[in-house]
Order: structure tokens, then sequence, then C-alpha cells
């Protein structure tokens, strides 16, 4: 009898261990936004290959170590970048998102340091191995990831800026790394920094409350609903204005030409909900936005594939 007691009670410290190291797991992918870093670096893949590398056949991208070494530092560098966030704004996430910060209450935060150090120094190293020049541009791209959640991101206007540009310096690095600088490769890059934006400040405008109870200043709790809407709305207009720039000015074709000519229809779709501006048709316009975002990594995936074949 005692030893069917003590089989069941080690089966069920077994489960409870399990279930602890699976949330330990669980809690640091989230704390370290290992789902937004395999997005960034399957864009980053494809962006590279279809877009900026112009001359090299599949073959010579596989071997090319140069290249998968700096995709490489780069999905470091975000997941620290993702660590050291979540390490600052560990308080209003306790607010905002109160299921993932508690999956996270099962690590330490210090063991988040430890994983930040060792991901921001293992890009680093691999960086200086490969050269000084993109030695140096991850060291920019760390101390803007430390200073962003330290400072900048409390800071009105240059938050939703830093945070954009910091989402888009690995692809501005593999232009150069490239060379591929031309009118299309700039306006779809000035789509993408726009489309990026407006999500960020709806973004905010779903964390207003919060963001003001910690002292993040941003669009939404210093401005007026009535200006903040027509920010957004100016920057959608915007962006459907580069939108047609890039179909009528570009030569641009294919997939690619659907989705720009799709994407002025959703950026009329995304005013109507800000007009609206209910949280419900915020959060609408965010995830719309969102999965827009994703339907262009298609896109130019396949509009690649068809360019190459």
């Amino acid at each position: 009898m005692n030893s069917e007691k003590e089989t069941f009670q080690q089966k069920k410290y077994i489960q409870k261990s399990l279930f602890y190291r699976f949330s330990q797991f669980v809690g640091f992918l989230l704390g370290a936004r290992f789902f937004i870093a395999a997005l960034l670096t399957f864009a980053l893949y494809v962006s590279t290959f279809f877009l900026f590398n112009q001359d090299e056949n599949f073959r010579k991208f596989v071997f090319d170590f140069k290249v998968h070494g700096i995709i490489f530092c780069t999905v470091l560098t975000i997941l620290a970048g993702g660590i050291i966030n979540q390490f600052y704004d560990f308080e209003k996430d306790h607010m905002v998102k109160p299921f993932r910060t508690r999956i996270q209450s099962f690590i330490k935060q210090k063991y988040f340091l430890y994983a930040y150090l060792f991901l921001s120094i293992l890009s680093l190293g691999v960086a200086w191995l490969i050269s000084h020049r993109v030695f140096l541009f991850f060291v920019i791209y760390q101390f803007f990831m430390w200073f962003y959640s330290h400072k900048l991101s409390r800071v009105l206007i240059l938050n939703n800026l830093t945070f954009v540009s910091l989402t888009l310096y690995p692809f501005f690095g593999m232009m150069v790394y490239y060379g591929t600088f031309s009118k299309k490769v700039l306006l779809m890059a000035v789509f993408l920094f726009l489309i990026l934006l407006c999500i960020d400040i709806v973004k905010d405008t779903l964390t207003k409350r919060v963001d003001k109870v910690f002292d993040y200043v941003t669009i939404p709790n210093y401005f007026t609903t009535r200006n903040t809407k027509i920010i957004i709305i100016s920057l959608l207009i915007i962006t459907m204005a580069v939108s047609m720039k890039l179909i009528t000015r570009t030569g641009i074709s294919g997939f690619m030409a659907y989705y720009f000519t799709g994407g002025i229809f959703i950026m009329i779709l995304c005013v109507y909900l800000i007009l609206n501006y209910s949280r419900k048709s915020k959060f609408l316009t965010l995830n719309v936005l969102r999965f827009w975002v994703f339907v262009g990594i298609i896109a130019m995936l396949l509009n690649g594939i068809e360019n190459k074949l």
C-alpha cells in the first residue's frame, strides 16, 4: 500500500517537474520574442535572395556562409533585444499581457539577463569572425536595441520611429552588403516603414492607459483622440500614395504588383476602421496590417520564384 502511494507521488512529482520545465521553456521563448524572430528571419532570407541579391544563383547563395553568418547574428541580436525589452517592460507587460507574464514568471529575471548577455556576446563573436565592419554593424544594432528599451521607448515619437527603424535595420544592412540601391527598393522600404509605423501607433492606442501609468509618452496618450486618428489616417493615405507610385512608376510586376494594388484597398479598409475608433476596430486594424505584412513576404517569395524560373 505504501509502495503504491510512493509510486503515485513520484509520478505526480515527475508530472509537475515536466510541466514546470515546459513552462520555463515556453516562458523563455515568449520572453525572447522567438516567434517574431523566426518571422523576421524568414523575411530576411526571402528579401535577401529575391530582392537584394540580383546576381548570385541559388547554389552560390546557399554556400555564401558570410550571408548566413550575418543572418545568424541578426537572429541572436533580435532574441537578445526581445529579452532586454521584456526585462524593462516587465511591470507594464504584467498588466497588458498577464498570461504571457505569468508563463515568463516560471523563470527568474536574472536568467533572462544571463541569456541576454550570452546571445549578445555570441552574436558579436560571430560578427567579429566575419569582418570588423560586420562587428561594428552589430555593436550599433545591439546598443540601440538596449537604448530603446532603457530610454527611447518612453520618449514621444522617438519610441515609434526607433522601434520601426530597428525592425528594418537588418534589411538595410543586407541592402548595403549587396549594394542594391534603386527607386523600387527605396519605395518598398518606405512602404514597409509606414505600415510598421501605423502598426506601432495603433498598438499604442490599445495600451494607452497602461502607458500613461508607467510614464510611456506615446502619441495616443499625448495627443487628443481626434489628433491621433488624423496622424494614423494620414500615414495610411501616404502609404496608399507610395503603393500607387510603386505600381505606376517602377515597372513592378507579378505577385508584387497584385500585392501593392491590394494594399490600396487594405489601407482604405483601415481608414474606415480607424474612423470608427472603437477598441474592436483598433484591434482589427492592428491584425489586418500585421497580416498584410506577412502577405507581402509571401508575395515577394512567389514573385521571386516566378522570376528565377
